[in-house]
This record gives structure tokens, C-alpha cells and sequence, in this order.
């Protein structure tokens, strides 16, 4: 971490009014909500997605096409995020947040447009890719801005609480996108899904995406990153400064997410693949209890937030990380067990989701209070958001992927669980090595170079 990150400030915090930090929060967290829901919707049909833009001939071809589809997407980030990351630097948190909504939300809303590859051929592939490549762009500014202006709006003492409200924004956006996918199936059959139903959850993004415009247009740029304007402290070069002044410390980033990314995109982007094509388990009980344990998930996000306040994040992040090396094989064998000759268990198919989930939560709960503490003002929303992006580029996009292609070459169904424990062993150390930085003010990680500037000035 840079030497800066855990610096005092001299000078008393101007904390935001409450209102504006309200707005701040919700601006924010729909931005987030905006991507998650795309990937909801991506996560609970693959097979169908895979098969009406790629034409693939079984439902896991189709399900291993649309993987295939989000990972070459997801190498799309890291460019987004060299762009858009020091953009938002040099110009203001605000600025990008909004373009980012907009290209997010459009992307998604003109998929729902597309014709198919029986309409049009390979263009349908061509087409959908060029649109996940422009969502992937926007996503790559979208999180660590979103993540920056929360935790610059929060006073100190309140930043774990505030900032799991992104992550509560993403556990909805899921959960609407999952949702829609799940409530349309039921009511149109598999038939009208696969046939013209599949466009309805895409469609919805455009209301969405102008709500969250809305929000964004609302806000004024934060108090820490208007402070630093006003000192005429903004960095000229923010892309340099980052990459050759904190290259460490987004190299401590880039270990730390891993198992955030990992975990992420197993429970939200493979685990409806998993569940219905791997362990054969039929009918919607399934899909039902995932939606089940991600409402438990959001019942206990921003309470364990709050408690970081009071304890730290590193207990938080320990505690996950330890849950990660443990619980992944009780979690799988349960829900690999939970099929019976009826149906499905539903108290083992849930212990083993809920198991998953409240490791994942735990992480989730703290993501967005820690890591913009890792970097000073000047690079904060750029070296947050390389780092980040990075890291989901080569972990997260490729998880359903790799897993998937592991369980269909070997038969385990177990994989799935060994990645996790594999990633859970990588986080450990970068985890461990990260300061405390619960109660820290970020004024103080702003200035340690202005405040010594200006007591050599006063003491000539």
C-alpha cells in the first residue's frame, strides 16, 4: 500500500450535509445495480442467450457460448478502466459516473433489439459482442468511481456502513435481472423465452438507465475531490502518477479481489448453469432458493457494513477468507445431494447456497469502504479502478468459463468448489498484509505531501 494510505490529516473534515450524502449513496448504488442486472439476466439464461445469438446446438454449447461471450467481453475492462479511471481524476468522479450509467444502460437496452443468428446469421454474434465490449468499456470506470464517490462522501466513522450500500445496490441489481429472467419463464414456458421473451429483460435496462442518469445528474462532485480542485492539487497526469508511484499497491489490489471476483461470478454468473446442467436439477424450486439466499444475502450486508465500523475490515476480510477455505466442499456436496428422486431438497439445496452466500456476503459487506482507502485522492478513482479491473479481467469473467469446461471434461462436480478454496488460498496473503484503515480519514491519505509542503512554507 502506499506510504500515503494511512496518513493523518491536520485539518478538520468538512463532512457533507446528509442530504447530499443520501443522494450520493443512491446515485451511486444504481449505477452498480444498472451492471449486475445486465449480468443477472446474462447469468439465469445462458443456454437460451447462447443459442439464439450463436446458434449452439445443446443447451450447455449454448451455455459455455454465452460464458465464452462475457469473458472476452470482461478483457475489455481493464481498457475502460486505463480511460475512464484517470478521467475521472483529472476531470471529477461526477462527470464519468454519468457517461458510465449511459453507456452501461444503452448497451443493454439496444441487446434486447438485436435480430438473431437465424435472422441474420454470424452478425447476430458479431453484433452482440460489439455491444458487451462497449458495456465491458463503461463497466471498467463504473465500480471504482461508484465505490470513490461513496467513500468520499462518507464521514469516517460511517464509510463501512455507507459503502455496503453499493454492494447492496449490486445484490439487487442481481436479484431484479435474475428475477425478471425467472418471473418471464414462468409466465411465457421455455418456449417463448427461447422464441421472443428473452428480449423483455434487456428492454427493461432503458428505464432503469434514465433513472440512474437522473440520480447522477443530481449530484455535485465530492467534498474530498472539490477540496483538492480548490488547492489546484488535482493531478495533471493522473495515469502516470498512479503507475509510477502506487503500482504496489494496485498489485496489492489486484490479490486482494481475486477472491471477491472469483466468488462473484460463481454464485452469480454459473451458479444457474450448475445447478440446472450440471447437477440435472429440473423444474424453478431451484432458481427460487438462489433468489431465496440472495434476499438473505441482502438482509445482512449493511449490518455487517455498520460493524466494520466498530471492529475493522480486516476481522471481516479474515473471517471471509477463512470461510472460503473451508466451507466451499460441505457447500457443493449439499447442494449435489439435495436431488432426490421427487425433486429437489430444498433444506440441503439452501444450506449449501446459504453457506456460499454468507462467506460472499462478507466480503461484499466491506469491498467498498477498504479499497479506496488503498490510494490517495489524486489517483484514487484510477488506481481503484485498474487495479480492480485487472484483476476481474483475468478472475472473474473467466470463472463460469473455466469451471464449467473442468466439470464437462471431468465429470467432478466439484470443481466449482476447489476453485474457490484455490482462490480463498491467493487472497490470504494480500489480505493479511493489508492495513487497517476503518476510521481513517481519506483527507488524511489526500495530503500528506500538501500538509508537509505547507510547513516548510511556514516555517520560512
Amino acid at each position: 500500500m502506499s506510504d500515503q494510505a494511512v496518513g493523518a490529516t491536520d485539518a478538520a473534515p468538512r463532512e457533507a450535509d446528509p442530504k447530499q450524502i443520501r443522494k450520493a449513496v443512491a446515485g451511486s448504488a444504481m449505477g452498480n445495480c444498472i451492471e449486475w442486472y445486465d449480468f443477472g439476466v446474462f447469468g439465469f439464461m445462458p443456454a437460451i442467450l447462447g443459442q439464439v445469438f450463436f446458434n449452439a446446438g445443446s443447451t450447455s454449447e449454448g451455455a459455455l457460448a454465452t460464458f465464452a461471450l462475457l469473458a472476452v467481453t470482461f478483457v475489455i475492462r481493464p481498457f475502460g478502466s486505463v480511460v475512464l479511471g484517470p478521467l475521472g481524476d483529472k476531470l471529477g468522479r461526477q462527470k464519468v459516473l454519468a457517461l458510465t450509467v449511459i453507456l452501461m444502460s444503452g448497451s443493454t437496452f439496444v441487446i434486447g433489439l438485436l435480430p438473431s443468428w437465424e435472422t441474420i446469421g454470424p452478425a447476430a454474434a458479431v453484433l452482440v459482442i460489439l455491444l458487451r465490449a462497449l458495456q465491458g468499456f463503461s463497466a471498467g470506470g463504473e465500480y471504482g468511481g461508484a465505490a470513490t464517490f461513496i467513500a468520499e462522501y462518507a464521514p469516517d466513522r460511517k464509510r463501512g456502513f455507507l459503502g455496503s450500500w453499493l454492494e447492496f445496490g449490486t445484490l439487487v441489481g442481481f436479484f431484479l435481472g435474475a428475477g425478471t429472467v425467472t418471473l418471464a419463464t414462468v409466465l411465457l414456458g421455455n418456449e417463448a423465452m427461447a422464441d421472443w421473451g428473452w428480449r423483455i429483460p434487456f428492454l427493461l435496462a432503458g428505464p432503469l438507465g434514465l433513472v440512474g442518469l437522473y440520480l447522477r445528474n443530481k449530484l455535485e462532485d465530492t467534498p474530498v475531490f472539490q477540496e483538492i480542485e480548490k488547492a489546484k492539487q488535482v493531478s495533471k497526469s493522473p495515469l502516470k502518477e498512479l503507475l509510477s508511484k502506487h503500482w504496489k499497491s494496485i498489485l496489492h489490489l489486484i490479490g486482494l479481489v481475486i477472491l471477491l471476483n472469483v466468488g462473484d461470478w460463481m454464485m452469480f454468473g454459473y451458479i444457474e448453469t450448475y445447478l440446472k446442467d450440471v447437477l440435472k436439477l429440473e423444474g424453478h424450486a431451484p432458481l427460487l432458493i438462489v433468489m431465496a439466499v440472495i434476499l438473505g444475502m441482502l438482509a445482512v450486508i449493511v449490518p455487517i457494513g455498520s460493524l466494520s465500523d466498530r471492529i475493522g475490515r480486516k476481522p471481516i476480510l479474515i473471517t471471509c477468507c477463512a470461510g472460503f477455505l473451508v466451507v466451499p466442499i460441505p457447500a457443493f456436496t449439499l447442494m449435489e445431494n439435495s436431488k432426490t428422486d421427487t425433486g429437489v431438497n430444498a433444506l440441503m439445496l439452501g444450506g449449501g447456497l446459504a453457506l456460499f452466500g454468507l462467506c460472499l456476503v462478507l466480503f461484499l459487506s466491506v469491498v467498498a469502504s477498504t479499497l479506496p482507502a488503498m490510494f490517495p485522492t489524486q489517483v484514487r478513482y484510477g488506481a481503484f479502478s485498474i487495479g480492480y479491473n485487472f484483476s476481474t479481467a483475468a478472475f472473474a469473467g473467466t470463472a463460469p468459463y473455466i469451471v464449467g469446461s473442468l466439470v464437462d471434461s471431468t465429470g467432478n462436480t466439484l470443481w466449482p468448489a476447489f476453485y474457490l478454496m484455490a482462490a480463498g488460498a491467493i487472497a490470504a496473503i494480500p489480505i493479511l498484509l493489508l492495513p487497517e484503515t476503518a476510521g481513517v480519514s481519506l483527507r488524511g491519505i489526500v495530503s500528506s505531501r500538501i500538509t508537509r509542503r505547507g510547513r516548510a512554507a511556514a516555517a520560512k
